[in-house]
């Protein structure tokens, strides 16, 4: 039924938005003061039916008026119901009244399928009836099931019980007729089947399939159901169409082929037809092996065939995901490769998310290994099957392999997982086995691989690849005869059943091996020594075995559900009716147990009724369970209108600004997921498994949906960082140790070491999650925030701003390739004409005195004169940096634009301001409009600047951002950056690791999913009632999550109670009981994470796939994807290697180390030692950019060394905080490595003073770089050893030449040298400096004390911090567990540290240093000293320095 709009020339005039109908009307239509009340009614109908155009926005209000007498009558309104196209009937009905009595249908096939739909619903109804299958009231019942089927065509119940969704639902109308024509149909094919049953008899487990009895039982269990339709949709236990077809397709797929949950009907339909044509294929090997003649000895070989295939056909499908999308996707880029066409003036078109190409690749290398192994594994078992190893090693193999498969099946699945557990059988009170990250406070790298993840990753490889695989061939071999034999089910339906079966066993021991060892041993027990009469061969067995299996632990975690979450001593209560609807819980227990039966069986989640303790049964769901593919979307300029941007600045809030760290969050488990949960980390898993991580900040959900052979599909669910109360109690609860608790019953006696209490380890049995891991380790991002108003709330904090922001200006200009096209453009000349008078001044009341450093007060402006003082300086460095230097003198062009772009940059910022910097908050405003790109040109003198709009996008924009950064490190270094050579250097090393934007530029989730390093923003947050502006400062390090594993059941049946409370019930109280803390069930945190508008997570990721091939750790242990490609190049590398050894192995003195660095002497293009050191990050700020000069890109190599005690790692942990704390000495360091700072990384040693000389090239250090002091020096007691060694020296004599390479110092001489540099150091960091690179003493001392091991002297004892290693605040991060022990009054004992005591420094921690391990809690340098076995903490200024240690 459809509604008739307006006329739409009447639509035209009355500027109402066009819709499409089926109806118009012939007639205009005049709008009276009582039709515009009824307008006003329709144009403020309820949004949710707005928003699922279910109503039609235009009705038709033509009326036939009478006479003027009769104006004054009721009119009679009518719509115009076309028949034909040219037949019309009208219909009296208001528009509100109609659409109540009708639904609409927006589409012609969808009155088609009403119309089909209510035929068919007639049709079987009334063959049911003439056929006698219903009698006396019966009858009336049927037809009253007929009348509501057919009504809900018309009128479908809105909201439905099963409906997902919040408004109208089109398809839930069509639910109840199918439903009525698929019971129908089944019951006459039911009935038809008791009636003509062949001779042949189907007969399992004694129960005969084909016994009329058995057909007539289940038509009339049809019947009844059929009549119970009103009770079966009121209640809500019948899904909509569409989700029971994808929950049919998956069940069917796992139950009976062993396939993996679905992520869509369309995957659904796609992987239950490949596992149709899978079976369909071996049907015929396996049939025609069956024909041939068996004896005990012989198998066909085709039988042996029909196996090999058998196992390849189930590895490859095991390694497919269900989601064909990716698939399709890369058979389409094959076929039909598409050309990128960039357009250069669309600022989206560099934003490229790379995780579809990701994707793409991974399939296509799974793909190609499939291709190779494939082949491999069936020509393999067909070869071990047609030997005689399954004939003449009967019956002992079978017991060798059913105890081979319960020892590693307990111990892989069972010991491991439990020893690795935070609390081992929840007894005791930490993990037996042990990560190294498990006493971390803070971890600064990726996970270690420890020896039991890779026997685990062993264990498991051999169990599902080798022993599950022999079984179910095993099984095959000894069963295939007796199950196609006459007295079975005769060879059709016995090839059938083998392959099915076959197929099932081998894809479910692939894809998920957890708990098949139980199914296998219970199932040889239980037939083999317990009832054995009743066994239908193994093969058999095993196959209804295994789905009996499913079904019982889905029992299993529904009944520790329930009874977790009713237990009377830890029930909560959220509301009254809680409290009345647990006692009445209690006599219905009995019930209870057969809704817990009766949904296990259907796979069908058991949810609390609006959160009590009475539990219903709900309808059928896929794994998957959300039937929407909802997630959420990220507010930012490349969904927002550019008006929205500008004015109300749209997604400020916290939320949507948030979101991104879980969708970073969801990038890291995409790559890494897969390889944690096949190295154990996340404990055993299994298909629809919920995981919840917990950080300082981060709470998020993992719903597991597809678990493949290699592969799991995930589904993150990110909580907010500013919870509710009830679930910051919740977190509370998983992150709180039991460790402490020492109750008994209602004493508290204390408990056995590292063993729970009797309490805890109560409490620990009744809770439906259990903390799996509390150090998961994953790449993420810390998140610092700073207060942009307590950061400028005084005018010079302000001023520092503003000149950090005019200089970076210039910087941009300066350093653009596009600078001389700017200087020759006529037009910008001629807009810059009044500025290039060297007595020109810019009086705009937007600039201030308190702010502006080149303000002039005589000329109460900002003039030419004023601003070459301040920045001319700066101009002449910026532009001395280029690589063909411009004119920089006071009338030059260059000047003149700088001035230009610098006045019309502040005057921008005053306009944004209103021009009231002055004002805190205004100037807050001001800054962050220009931050993110709204630069308004409200000046004529500034509209030069639109003959190049390249000028603000590429140089003013990034000038205030840049300027936000530099202001940050002012607060650091406040006098650093008045070098230009550090500051030059400063946004140099910025551009290359920092990338500065507005959240809401798509820039910046494009960065952020690219793992940048470092990203900065400014950030402005109007939320619940708060106004702020934050300087937001995000790092990339390896974060520390607890995992904590929750019961599946628990999660589907919370989530189901809110959906049929919020959407059936209609309970909108946010209050309501049903979301308050339960700490047993956590159901605040697994309420929130339902779908918006359910629940209310802040971000929910798209059904994400994670492939074990890109796990790195993963790929070490089990190597690789093996394809052709990889194939060849191992060839060809394996032949390289073994010329390169072949000529070594030819020449004196050289080995295969050596011909593989290019010889066997040192070479420094060679030297690549530093790029294997992890802690080795120093960033070379200047190099590669194009306004330096020639020669500052060129840096010496360095050697690294393996420390011995310690004091090397150490020191170079030193240096490298130093380095963090300021991108200046960052860069001052980079330049001046060839003077001091790469000589001294070079000559890392130990304590000792002396490492062994070895051949190798990396044990060199190279002498082209010292300086000719040292060199000549070196020379000298290189000469004089050698002398005293018979005139074999381990150098070449005489002054090296600034053109070798190859002479070199050998290990045992770095004493040598580092006493030299010791003395030295300065005089050669002036003297052999390059051109054009200057360092500052304090960088150069800071070197020193960074990279060559110091003493120290004890010289204020008040000074020494005796307790800072037992703090429980842990304000510092100690380099090592067992030094932190030592490093205090505790351990001491009768020893203490006395004036005039020396040691020497062994770590340093720095204020405000990047890195957490070299961070100082206070405003001062604190040292750690050793003195003999003992270690000090001390502050800076309680030591005397001593110098270098020799």
């Amino acid at each position: 039924m459809s509604l008739v709009n307006f006329e739409p020339a009447a639509r035209r005039a009355s500027n109402i938005c066009d819709t499409d109908s089926h109806v118009s009307s012939s007639t205009s239509v005049r709008f009276y003061p009582h039709d515009m009340i009824r307008l006003n009614r329709l144009l403020t109908i309820d949004t949710d039916l707005l928003e699922q155009q279910d109503i039609d926005l235009s009705p038709d209000l033509a009326a036939t008026y009478g006479p003027t007498e009769e104006a004054a009558q009721k009119v009679k309104h009518y719509y115009r119901f076309w028949i034909l196209p040219q037949l019309w009937i009208g219909i009296n009905f208001d528009r509100l009244t109609l659409l109540a009595l009708f639904d609409r249908n927006r589409e012609i096939l969808e009155n088609i399928l009403a119309v089909v739909l209510a035929i068919l619903v007639a049709f079987l109804g009334s063959i049911l009836l003439i056929q006698g299958f219903f009698r006396d009231i019966w009858v009336f019942q049927f037809c009253l099931v007929i009348a509501s089927c057919q009504y809900s065509l018309l009128k479908s119940v809105q909201p439905d019980s099963s409906s997902p969704r919040h408004g109208h639902n089109r398809i839930i109308a069509y639910s109840r007729p199918v439903y009525f024509c698929l019971c129908c149909g089944l019951i006459w094919l039911l009935d038809y089947g008791s009636r003509n049953l062949s001779t042949s008899k189907f007969k399992l487990y004694g129960i005969t399939f084909t016994n009329p009895l058995v057909l007539l039982s289940a038509r009339d269990l049809v019947i009844v159901f059929t009549l119970c339709f009103p009770i079966v949709f009121f209640i809500g236990l019948l899904p909509q169409v569409n989700t029971f077809v994808m929950y049919l397709c998956e069940q069917l797929d796992i139950h009976i082929f062993g396939g993996n949950a679905t992520t869509s009907l369309l995957a659904a339909l796609y992987s239950f037809l490949c596992s149709v044509v899978a079976v369909a294929l071996l049907y015929g090997l396996c049939y025609g092996a069956l024909r041939d003649s068996w004896d005990g000895q012989h198998i066909p070989v085709l039988f042996s065939v029909f196996c090999g295939l058998l196992v390849a056909v189930s590895y490859h499908l095991s390694r497919q995901s269900s989601d064909p999308s990716v698939l399709f996707s890369l058979i389409q880029s094959k076929i039909f490769p598409k050309t990128d066409e960039k357009n250069p003036e669309d600022p989206l078109s560099e934003v490229k998310d790379p995780l579809p190409e990701k994707l793409s690749n991974s399939v296509s290398e799974r793909l190609q290994s499939d291709l190779v192994v494939c082949v491999v594994i069936g020509v393999l078992y067909f070869a071990i099957h047609v030997s005689t190893v399954f004939t003449a090693l009967q019956p002992a193999l079978k017991y060798v392999l059913y105890a081979l498969v319960g020892f590693v099946g307990l111990v892989t699945h069972y010991v491991l997982p439990q020893v690795r557990k935070q609390l081992p059988w929840h007894c005791f009170s930490r993990p037996l086995l042990k990560t190294a990250e498990h006493n971390q406070y803070e971890v600064r790298n990726a996970a270690t691989m420890m020896w039991f993840e890779k026997l685990h990753v062993w264990l498991l490889f051999v169990e599902k690849n080798v022993i599950y695989p022999l079984i179910v061939l095993n099984e095959l071999s000894s069963s295939a005869d007796t199950i196609a034999s006459p007295k079975k089910l005769d060879t059709e339906l016995g090839a059938l059943m083998i392959t099915v079966a076959g197929l099932k066993l081998l894809r479910s021991s692939f894809s998920s091996p957890t708990y098949q060892y139980i199914t296998v041993i219970f199932t040889v027990l239980f037939f083999k020594f317990d009832y054995e009469a009743f066994s239908e061969t193994m093969l058999l067995d095993l196959f209804f075995m295994s789905i009996l299996f499913s079904k019982l632990w889905e029992l299993l975690y529904k009944l520790q559900f329930v009874y977790t979450y009713v237990a009377p001593w830890q029930i909560t209560w959220g509301s009254a009716f809680h409290a009345f609807a647990q006692p009445f819980a209690v006599p219905h227990s009995a019930m209870l147990f057969v809704q817990a039966v009766v949904s296990a069986l259907f796979s069908t989640p058991l949810n609390p009724f609006l959160g009590s303790a009475i539990f219903i049964t709900s309808y059928v769901r896929p794994v998957k369970f959300w039937e929407r593919d909802y997630n959420t979307k990220r507010v930012d300029h490349s969904n927002t209108r550019l008006a929205s941007q500008l004015d109300r600045n749209p997604g400020s809030d916290d939320n949507n600004l948030n979101s991104i760290f879980y969708e970073h969050l969801t990038r890291s488990l995409q790559h890494s997921l897969c390889g944690d949960l096949l190295l154990g980390r996340w404990g055993n898993y299994s298909t629809g498994d919920c995981f919840i991580l917990a950080s300082d900040y981060l709470n998020a959900l993992v719903h597991l949906i597809e678990t493949g052979n290699g592969l799991v599909t995930f589904q993150l669910r990110g909580l907010e960082f500013r919870g509710t109360y009830c679930q910051q109690r919740e977190v509370e609860a998983i992150t709180e140790g039991v460790e402490e608790d020492e109750g008994f019953c209602c004493c508290e006696p204390g408990h056995v070491p590292h063993v729970l209490s009797f309490n805890a380890a109560f409490g620990q049995r009744w809770l439906a999650w259990e903390v799996v891991v509390t150090k998961y380790i994953l790449e993420g991002y810390s998140i610092t925030d700073n207060s942009a108003a307590s950061m400028l709330q005084v005018f010079d904090l302000r001023r520092v701003l503003t000149t950090y922001y005019v200089k970076g200006i210039i910087y941009y200009v300066t350093t653009s390739s596009k600078l001389e096209e700017w200087l020759a453009n006529e037009t910008m000349q001629e807009g810059l004409r009044l500025c290039a008078d060297r007595n020109y001044v810019d009086v705009d009341p937007t600039f201030n005195p308190n702010i502006d450093e080149d303000y002039d007060h005589r000329l109460a402006g900002i003039s030419r004169e004023s601003f070459c003082v301040i920045y001319l300086n700066w101009i002449e460095y910026c532009s001395s940096r280029r690589a063909k230097p411009l004119d920089v003198d006071k009338d030059s062009s260059l000047v003149t634009l700088c001035y230009g772009l610098c006045v019309l940059g502040r005057r921008a910022l005053g306009t944004a301001s209103h021009h009231m910097s002055s004002n805190l908050e205004s100037f807050l405003y001001g800054l962050h409009a220009l931050f993110k790109g709204d630069f308004r040109i409200s000046s004529v003198r500034d509209e030069w600047i639109f003959a190049d709009m390249e000028l603000l996008r590429k140089v003013v924009v990034p000038g205030i951002r840049m300027s936000i950064k530099l202001h940050q490190d002012h607060f650091t270094s406040p006098d650093e950056y008045d070098d230009p050579t550090v500051l030059y250097e400063a946004i140099v090393s910025h551009e290359k690791n920092l990338v500065i934007a507005h959240e809401g530029d798509p820039a910046w989730r494009s960065a952020v999913l690219a793992n940048s390093p470092s990203l900065l923003a400014l950030r402005h947050v109007m939320d619940d009632g708060t106004n702020e502006y934050k300087i937001i400062m995000l790092n990339r390090r390896y974060l520390s999550f607890r995992v904590i594993k929750v019961n599946k059941e628990c999660v589907r049946g919370l989530w189901a109670g809110q959906q049929q409370e919020l959407v059936f019930l209609r309970n909108r109280n946010p209050e309501r009981g049903s979301i308050q803390n339960a700490k047993q069930a956590l159901r605040n945190m697994i309420n929130s994470s339902c779908d918006q508008p359910i629940g209310y997570p802040i971000f929910v990721s798209p059904l994400t796939t994670s492939y074990s091939d890109s796990h790195d750790q993963l790929k070490e242990i089990l190597g690789g994807p093996i394809s052709l490609g990889n194939i060849r190049d191992f060839i060809v590398s394996t032949w390289h290697r073994l010329r390169k050894g072949c000529g070594a192995g030819c020449n004196s003195g050289g080995n295969i180390e050596d011909s593989d660095t290019g010889g066997g002497t040192s070479c420094p293009a060679n030297s690549a030692t530093t790029a294997s050191d992890p802690h080795n990050s120093v960033p070379q700020g200047s190099t590669g950019h194009p306004g330096q000069g020639a020669g500052s890109g060129l840096h010496p190599p360095t050697t690294s060394y393996p420390p011995t005690l310690g004091t090397s790692h150490s020191a170079h942990s030193v240096q490298s905080s130093l380095v963090r704390q300021s991108p200046a000495r960052a860069s001052m360091a980079s330049q001046s490595s060839y003077c001091y700072g790469s000589r001294h990384s070079s000559l890392r040693m130990s304590t000792t003073g002396f490492v062994p000389c070895r051949r190798s090239s990396t044990s060199q250090i190279s002498l082209r770089n010292l300086p000719s002091s040292i060199q000549s020096r070196l020379s000298m007691v290189n000469q004089m050893e050698a002398a005293s060694q018979g005139g074999m020296g381990c150098v070449q004599h005489g002054l090296p030449s600034s053109s070798s390479s190859s002479q070199s110092i050998p290990a045992c001489k770095h004493h040598t040298l580092v006493a030299f540099l010791g003395a030295e150091g300065s005089q050669s960091g002036a003297t052999e400096a390059q051109p054009g690179n200057t360092s500052s003493p304090a960088t150069i001392s800071h070197a020193r004390k960074g990279e060559v091991v110091y003493r120290v002297q004890i010289v204020d004892l008040s000074q020494i911090l005796e307790g800072i290693n037992v703090s429980k605040r842990k304000e510092l991060q100690w380099p090592d567990e067992g030094i932190r022990l030592k490093a205090g009054r505790n351990s001491w004992k009768d020893w203490s540290p006395q004036e005039g005591m020396e040691g020497h420094v062994v770590h340093r921690w720095v204020p405000c240093s990047r890195d957490p391990s070299t961070r100082s809690h206070i405003d001062k340098t604190v040292l750690l000293v050793q003195i003999d076995d003992k270690y000090v903490t001390v502050i800076e200024t309680g030591v005397l320095e001593l110098g270098a240690e020799v």
